[in-house]
């Protein structure tokens, strides 16, 4: 997903694994050691279930089809600015630091020292002659310059097997910050267009409100003249004063919306940020591809097959710890009571010391710890495969979703049109006192009500292809097998 931007620190952090990794591999003299895991019992299915096989370009990031440039300034904005998604690149700053800490194992441990000291030493009870009633010492001066090398060597892999663990690690942390780029540009969208809603329910009710203060207007002039029932004017006062309050309602929603699409942008929440007014038509059918390439293309799932690496890994390290250990300690410098003679080969000193080193007894501290790696290595399968089913299910689900509500717009579509001719008609039968108040205002309430279920259903479709997106991780830009045209 390369369309999605990261802040400067974490392409830094990438390049320094990079070589961290390189320089593992050459100072191990032999690639990583083969990371064992469990076979993966999930059966991928050959296509979903509710698509034919359709080729279709996709040339631009999901959220552009939308057509919307404001929404586009938006999400940029978001990437931008989201606190949460600066708090998870610093999460993986964190994990690439960590990868080089624990890949450090693998090189030469090398420090150096310098140190100078003056003693001074009384020979107290020593008689020695001349010296009269003082007690006679000696005061020395030293100077030392060191150099200290270290290096275990890895023979069975136990330190290559770690800094496999921290790798794999490292490129969960990175699929994880994907993800959340990913549903950062989700929530961005949904929040968008549910402002969008919001402002069209509250122009329907702004509408409704004063159709219904007008007809009050003109039943209370009636009621006046002695036309009309005090029945029909208290219904009429009743129902504006419900749709004004159901008004209430509507602006409440719309404010919270804005404050949640303004948080999401990083920006103060004053609820004072411009949508749009209209929601769009729904973008052309979307490139879903084949089950079995779900599992290469969601950074969730990339990033549980990578904390699965790692718990393979890690098994084979804590199992390589209950063999030996070899290591190589080195030293070497000069030391002389004249600083100048540390320049002097003369006074060369130095040390080399090879250890090795088999653990016998621990309280069956290393047999834990490789039961407990295993554990984890079981707990990990099993969390990527209970991963790998929920992205199928959510991508099932949200391919069903398009063709409900595909059928359901369209029934809430005669619905309304249905409804307002309806009240059209109880209108005109009321002013030739041919109908009552009751139909009038059932009708009146009917017509609003699929009004507003018909922007509803509108905005559940976007939100349908939203989920859809978000199920299939993102976009495809090849041509592959989309939804058919029996969702349309």
């Amino acid at each position: 997903m390369n369309w999605l931007p990261w802040p400067n620190q974490v392409y830094t952090t990438v390049v320094r694994t990079i070589q961290f990794a390189l320089s593992c591999q050459l100072l191990a003299c032999a690639s990583p050691p083969k990371v064992v895991t469990p076979a993966l019992e999930v059966t991928s299915p050959t296509h979903w279930a509710r698509i034919d096989s359709v080729s279709i370009p996709v040339s631009s990031p999901w959220w552009m089809t939308f057509g919307d440039t404001l929404l586009t300034a938006y999400v940029a904005e978001a990437l931008e600015q989201n606190q949460d998604l600066r708090v998870a690149a610093t999460r993986f700053e964190a994990a690439g630091a960590q990868a080089r800490i624990a890949g450090a194992a693998l090189m030469p441990q090398a420090s150096t020292s310098a140190d100078g000291s003056k003693r001074r030493q009384s020979f107290i009870g020593l008689p020695i002659p001349g010296s009269g009633a003082s007690v006679p010492n000696s005061t020395t001066t030293t100077y030392g310059a060191n150099l200290n090398i270290s290096w275990e060597l890895d023979l069975w892999g136990r330190l290559r097997a770690g800094t496999s663990a921290v790798l794999a690690d490292l490129g969960a942390s990175l699929a994880e910050m994907e993800s959340a780029q990913l549903s950062l540009v989700a929530q961005t969208v949904r929040a968008f267009f549910a402002a969008t809603e919001s402002n069209r329910q509250v122009r329907l009710s702004e509408s409704t409100v004063e159709n219904l203060r007008l007809a009050s207007e003109q039943i209370g002039e009636r009621y006046s003249r002695g036309l009309r029932p005090s029945l029909d004017l208290r219904l009429a006062l009743s129902n504006k004063a419900n749709a004004a309050a159901i008004l209430q309602q509507r602006l409440q929603v719309r404010d919270a919306t804005l404050r949640q699409l303004e948080l999401l942008l990083g920006r103060y929440p004053s609820a004072s940020i411009t949508t749009t007014d209209e929601l769009p038509p729904l973008p052309p059918d979307v490139p879903v591809g084949l089950p079995a390439e779900l599992i290469s293309r969601r950074p969730d799932l990339i990033a549980a097959e990578r904390r699965l690496a790692a718990a393979g890994a890690r098994v084979n390290e804590a199992r390589r710890a209950l063999y030996p250990r070899l290591s190589l300690t080195a030293f070497g410098g000069r030391s002389s009571i004249e600083l100048k003679d540390l320049l002097d080969g003369d006074f060369t000193v130095w040390n080399l010391v090879g250890k090795l080193t088999q653990p016998l007894f621990q309280g069956g501290r290393l047999r834990a710890g490789v039961d407990l790696a295993e554990a984890n290595s079981e707990r990990a399968l099993l969390l990527f495969a209970q991963s790998v089913l929920r992205a199928f299910g959510e991508v099932e689900t949200a391919l069903a979703a398009e063709s409900f509500l595909v059928r359901q717009e369209k029934e809430l579509c005669t619905s309304a049109s249905e409804a307002g001719a309806s009240y059209d008609l109880a209108l005109e039968r009321y002013a030739q006192g041919l109908a009552g108040m009751a139909t009038l205002l059932e009708t009146q309430r009917r017509s609003f009500e699929a009004e507003s279920q018909l922007l509803s259903v509108r905005r559940q479709r976007i939100d349908a292809r939203i989920d859809l997106h978000l199920a299939i991780g993102g976009d495809f830009y090849t041509s592959i097998p989309v939804i058919g045209e029996s969702t349309k």
